[in-house]
């Protein structure tokens, strides 16, 4: 089983930049993917970016350009950059990864308020 911790949310004004850190622990050298989700007030949860073992990426359309995620494998970490970030960013972001036999794992959520 995988335990997933993250940290880094807070309060930024528009524009502003924010990076979020996410680290896994337990059995990680199954862990296939690994990245962001984040559920903003009264939306369903919706991806912002995962990144694969190989090393590819998916990343929301939405947030392109603006968020970069990246993958430490030697320290089990995955981080997300966030820059140039609007109101519509506001949101619990959850640290999400996924074994490859299929099992997933969620953290416990960072909240990220932007401020217009």
């Amino acid at each position: 089983q995988v335990h997933l911790v993250e940290s880094g949310g807070g309060l930024v004004e528009a524009g502003g930049s924010l990076r979020l850190s996410c680290t896994a622990s337990g059995s990680t050298f199954s862990i296939y993917v690994i990245g962001w989700y984040r559920q903003a007030p009264g939306k369903q949860r919706e991806l912002v970016a995962v990144i694969e073992s190989a090393g590819s990426t998916n990343t929301a359309d939405s947030v392109k350009g603006r968020f970069t995620i990246s993958r430490d494998n030697a320290k089990n970490t995955v981080d997300l950059q966030m820059n140039s970030l609007k109101p519509e960013d506001t949101a619990v972001y959850y640290c999400y990864s996924k074994t490859s036999y299929g099992r997933e794992s969620w953290g416990q959520g960072t909240r990220v308020t932007v401020s217009s």
